[in-house]
C-alpha cells in the first residue's frame, strides 16, 4: 500500500509539467500552437501504436479542418492504476485534461465521485445519444445524467486450437461449456484461463449457468453463492485440480497464447488483441492454427463487454470544444477509420457500414456484441473485483470450500454494493 500510494505521488508530481516517460509514452507527440485565436484542448488517450497513427495522421486532422478554431494535444498514455490515481487527483483539483479516452469499467467510479462533467446539457446531445445501444450509453449513466459517450467495444472470444478439435472428431466447437469441460476431460486437453479476476472468470461462471448479481446490481447474496455457480465453480476447480486449467502468470495472457497456437492447448479466451497484435503475415497463419467463435452461451449472455468511452474532465477549460471533439470521434466516419485498426465502432450506423468477410478474425467479435453482458456499472467495481478474485484464488488453491468462499465474497461484496449508491 505504501508502495502504491509513493507511486502515485511521483506520478502527480511528474505529469504536473510536461508529462513523464513513465505514463506519457512518447511526450513528443505532444502538439502546442500558441494562436490567440485558436482553443487548445487536451486530450489524454490509450491507444496502441497503430491506433495513434490513425488518429494522428487522419483523425485529428480531418477534426481541425472542420473546426479551424480548435487544435488537440493529444498525449499517449499506459492504461494502468497510475493513470487512473493521476486522473483522479488531477480532477479533484480541477487540473485534468478536457477529453479522456477512459476504460469503461472506470467510469461508473468517476461519474459517482463527481469527477465527470455531465453531457446532457450540450447541443444536439439529445439526438447523438440516438446514434448508440442503450446498453452502451448506461455505463456512463448516473442519477438521471450521462457522463460519457461510447467509443469503442471490445469482447472476448473462445479461442480454440484447430488441430485438437479435429483430433477429437469436432470439425466446429462445441456449442456449449459443459461439453467443452467434457471434451478436456476425455481427451486430457488444456484450457488456459488468464487469471481469476471478473473479467477472466465470469464469462465461464456465466456459461456454465452461473450468475454474479441480481438484475439491478444491488445485492451478490442468492447469486453469486446460489446452487447454479456454485456448481459451475466446482466444475473449473476439478479441472484446475487435474492440471486441466492453467491460469496464466505472464502479462498479457501471452504463455495461453503460445499454447492453444501451439496444440498444446484446446481452448483459451481474448479479446481481439489476439490476432491485432500480430504482423499481418502472422494473423493468417494463427487463423490455421485457431478458431475464434462467440463465446458458449449459458443461460443468457456469457461474452463480456470491454471498451473505452469518452469523458470531460471536471473543470475543463474549455467544455463546448471538448465535447465538439467528442462528437467527431463517435461519428460514424472517425469509427469507420478506427476499425481499420481493429476497434469495433459503438456508432450505430458504423457498424452497419462495417463489411467484413467470415474470415477475418474480427467477425466472431463483432457477431458476439448482439449478446453480451457489461460488468457492474457501481462505483465501487474495483474494490468488488478485489474482493471477488481474492475469495476465487482461496477456493482454487484449496483454502476454502467453494460454498464457503462464494458465501463469504458475496457478503463482503454486498456492503460495497451498499455504499453503491
Amino acid at each position: 500500500m505504501v508502495i502504491r500510494w509513493i507511486s502515485f505521488l511521483l506520478t502527480l508530481v511528474l505529469t504536473a509539467g510536461c508529462g513523464s516517460p513513465s505514463v506519457i509514452s512518447d511526450p513528443n507527440n505532444v502538439q502546442t500552437l500558441h494562436g490567440k485565436d485558436t482553443t487548445v484542448i487536451t486530450f489524454w488517450h490509450t491507444y496502441n501504436d497503430a491506433e495513434t497513427r490513425l488518429l494522428v495522421q487522419e483523425l485529428i486532422p480531418a477534426f481541425e479542418r472542420m473546426n479551424p478554431g480548435i487544435r488537440v494535444n493529444y498525449i499517449n498514455l499506459a492504461n494502468n492504476n497510475e493513470l487512473k490515481y493521476n486522473l483522479i487527483g488531477r480532477a479533484s483539483s480541477n487540473r485534468g485534461p478536457d477529453v479522456v479516452r477512459m476504460d469503461i469499467s472506470w467510469v461508473p467510479e468517476f461519474s459517482h465521485k463527481g469527477l465527470l462533467e455531465p453531457l446532457n446539457g450540450f447541443p444536439g446531445f439529445e439526438l447523438l445519444q440516438q446514434a448508440f445501444h442503450h446498453k452502451d450509453m448506461s455505463v456512463g449513466f448516473y442519477k438521471n445524467r450521462y457522463y460519457s459517450l461510447p467509443l469503442n467495444l471490445y469482447t472476448k472470444s473462445a479461442i480454440f486450437n484447430r488441430e485438437l478439435l479435429e483430433r477429437a472428431g469436432y470439425s466446429e466447437p462445441p456449442r456449449t461449456m459443459d461439453e467443452v469441460l467434457e471434451l478436456a476431460c476425455t481427451y486430457h486437453f488444456t484450457i488456459g484461463l488468464g487469471g481469476l479476476e471478473a473479467w477472466d472468470t465470469l464469462p465461464y461462471l456465466f456459461s456454465l449457468g452461473g450468475s454474479f448479481m441480481d438484475e439491478n446490481s444491488t445485492r451478490a447474496s442468492g447469486f453469486l453463492n446460489s446452487k447454479a455457480t456454485i456448481r459451475a465453480v466446482e466444475k473449473l476447480v476439478g479441472l484446475y485440480k487435474e492440471d486441466l486449467i492453467h491460469l496464466s502468470t505472464v502479462t498479457l495472457n501471452g504463455d495461453n497464447w503460445r499454447e492453444v497456437r501451439n496444440g498444446n492447448m484446446i481452448l483459451t479466451d481474448e479479446a481481439p488483441w489476439f490476432y491485432r497484435l500480430l504482423k499481418d503475415s502472422e494473423i493468417k497463419q494463427a487463423l490455421q492454427q485457431t478458431v475464434p467463435v462467440p463465446f458458449p452461451k449459458g443461460n443468457g449472455p456469457s461474452s463480456i463487454i470491454g471498451g473505452e468511452n469518452l469523458v470531460i474532465m471536471k473543470g475543463s477549460k474549455h467544455p463546448a470544444e471538448a465535447w465538439a471533439f467528442m462528437k467527431w470521434m463517435t461519428g460514424k466516419e472517425a469509427q469507420l477509420i478506427m476499425a481499420r485498426a481493429g476497434l469495433i465502432p459503438t456508432n450505430k450506423e458504423a457498424v452497419k457500414a462495417l463489411s467484413l468477410d467470415k474470415d477475418f478474425y474480427l467477425y466472431p467479435y463483432v457477431e458476439a456484441m448482439d449478446d453480451t453482458f457489461l460488468r457492474p456499472t457501481v462505483k465501487n467495481w474495483s474494490r468488488i473485483d478485489e474482493v471477488y478474485t481474492l475469495y476465487l484464488y482461496k477456493i482454487f488453491m484449496g483454502e476454502l470450500p467453494v460454498k464457503v468462499g462464494l458465501d463469504r465474497a458475496a457478503a463482503e461484496i454486498d456492503k460495497l454494493l451498499e455504499d453503491s449508491d
